[in-house]
């Protein structure tokens, strides 16, 4: 590690000021940003700690959808997000009960990890992601591995999920990381059914399209038959491209079924 200054401010508007500071980086659960300044990948002159603002905590639900403050954590999510059971199950299953307990959901959006959860479950669910300053639709606020509609200071303050009528998350766990080798969330809406993959694509989170027109008109199992991820599809020790787009196969089928 190496000296930098550490702010902890109790509202938004002043963790915002503090963010405009030279060098400046806001920091979540740490999760992430921990381990990228012990490996001295990132040296900003300060963090700002979002932890203590309580204006980004909890869990509330009306008006058939659910929001969650941007600091809040996944163990919070978990347990609390009742009304939309398969983000709490999505929650409840992040890394391991110490990186739940932590991480929080804003910090996971903000960084858009090509293989994490949260994101297929914003995307498959069509959220809107709240910052200090605008609303952004999933559709619009994830835009390539690790790349997002962020401004520079800008700071997720809450995610609005609107709750389908069914929904699952299925992960592939890459047992070293408890990260997702594959992961498909499906969610059936009134209009239509979104299809959210992550930790397939050297492009990030995506989603698959040919799925959420075949299970719009059929929502089974037996729509997919026949159908195939394709894409820029990431290749490495862990697995194949094809490995990885059979595994988007699977695991969708598998979603789909215990949704349905």
């Amino acid at each position: 590690m190496y000296n930098f200054d550490f702010e902890k401010p109790s509202s938004v508007a002043d963790a915002v000021a503090a963010l405009g500071a030279e060098d400046a980086q806001a920091l979540g659960g740490g999760q992430t940003m921990i381990p990228t300044l012990k490996q001295r990948l990132a040296s900003p002159s300060k963090l700002v700690s979002l932890t203590g603002i309580a204006d980004m905590k909890g869990v509330s639900a009306s008006g058939g959808a659910i929001k969650i403050g941007g600091a809040t954590t996944h163990a919070t999510v978990a347990a609390e997000a009742g009304s939309y059971p398969a983000l709490a199950e999505t929650a409840s299953h992040i890394g391991d009960p110490a990186v739940r307990n932590r991480g929080t959901i804003g910090g996971s959006l903000a960084n858009n990890d090509p293989s994490a959860c949260y994101p297929a479950a914003a995307l498959g669910s069509g959220a809107t992601i709240t910052t200090n300053t605008r609303d952004i639709a999933a559709d619009d606020y994830f835009q390539g591995m690790f790349t997002t509609a962020l401004d520079e200071g800008e700071i997720i303050t809450a995610v609005t999920f609107p709750i389908p009528e069914k929904a699952n998350y299925q992960k592939f766990v890459q047992p070293a990381s408890r990260f997702a080798l594959v992961g498909v969330f499906v969610a059936k809406y009134a209009d239509g059914v979104r299809v959210a993959v992550t930790g397939a694509s050297n492009d990030g989170v995506f989603r698959w399209a040919e799925a959420e027109a075949a299970l719009s008109s059929n929502f089974s199992a037996s729509a997919l038959d026949g159908l195939a991820a394709s894409g820029d599809m990431i290749s490495d020790l862990h697995g194949t491209a094809e490995y990885r787009a059979h595994l988007v196969g699977v695991l969708t089928k598998r979603a789909v079924a215990a949704a349905a």
